[in-house]
């Protein structure tokens, strides 16, 4: 039996009844049996990988865990300013060395910008790769080839900056209004001109929104890179929790949130200026 709703005319405000016919139905109700039975599914195969005995022990294990991390071992703050220093260091230098990478990867990936079909596709399988990877394993590859230190960790930020803000800024020059190219273009002026007086005063905003918030995306990222070896505040992370260090966790994590709500204090003052 076709079931009644109600459809709103594009053209005028009123809503009017049609029908929805017996195919329409079933489809609807194939969807529904569809996601139901998939959801039905995930859920048991999570249930048959997971020890509940734990799960139902949680609470306690959490209680007691944070009953080891209070007090704070504030003393322990005076070792951790030269890791923070480092940190920050590696997420900003790491940021600027992915965004002078990813800039001219996105003018080459761009459609109105590339200059060649083949190489808009290399420019986009190297943003794509970037992406692919997350920061922790490209510091894990990195720390493989060139040793710990923060030479590992630099390295690993910028190749996970190149397709973050290459994507985003390769968008925004797709977005461009195309009437001051054409303005451009029509005086005589070269691909560099054109480039330099219609592309780039429309794409700067956004690329300094697009940089500040990698930037600031990478000062959380850079506080776990410790852990595998890629310097920073993470290798104090690591060897507190690897000694059962709970109060020495605790005064950790205070300084990486009290790090991480600066850089968004920052980030946020200064994208207000630029954008």
């Amino acid at each position: 039996m076709p079931v009644k709703y109600i459809q709103v005319d594009a053209d005028s405000s009123r809503a009017h009844w049609t029908l929805r016919t017996t195919r329409q139905q079933w489809l609807i109700w194939l969807g529904w049996l569809v996601g139901v039975s998939l959801f039905l599914l995930c859920w048991k195969l999570i249930s048959d990988n997971t020890m509940w005995v734990f799960v139902e022990d949680a609470p306690r294990q959490g209680a007691d865990l944070l009953s080891r991390m209070i007090p704070p071992e504030w003393g322990y703050s005076s070792q951790l300013w030269q890791p923070l220093w480092d940190t920050i260091n590696i997420a900003t230098l790491g940021t600027l060395l992915g965004i002078l990478m990813a800039f001219p990867c996105a003018f080459l990936a761009a459609r109105n910008t590339t200059p060649h079909p083949l190489i808009r596709s290399l420019a986009l399988m190297i943003i794509v790769s970037s992406r692919s990877i997350n920061s922790l394993i490209w510091a894990m590859l990195l720390v493989t080839i060139l040793g710990p230190g923060l030479l590992a960790g630099i390295l690993a930020i910028a190749l996970r900056s190149i397709g973050f803000v290459g994507k985003l800024l390769y968008e925004a020059i797709e977005e461009i209004h195309p009437t001051p190219v054409e303005a451009i273009t029509a005086t005589g002026a070269s691909r560099m001109q054109v480039m330099s007086y219609a592309v780039l005063p429309q794409v700067m905003p956004a690329f300094a929104g697009i940089s500040i918030y990698r930037w600031d995306i990478n000062i959380r990222e850079s506080t776990v890179l410790g852990l595998v070896g890629a310097g920073g505040i993470g290798l104090q992370l690591n060897a507190a929790i690897n000694t059962l260090a709970w109060n020495k966790v605790s005064i950790i994590f205070i300084m990486i949130f009290a790090t991480v709500l600066v850089s968004e204090y920052i980030s946020a003052k200064v994208r207000k200026a630029f954008i």
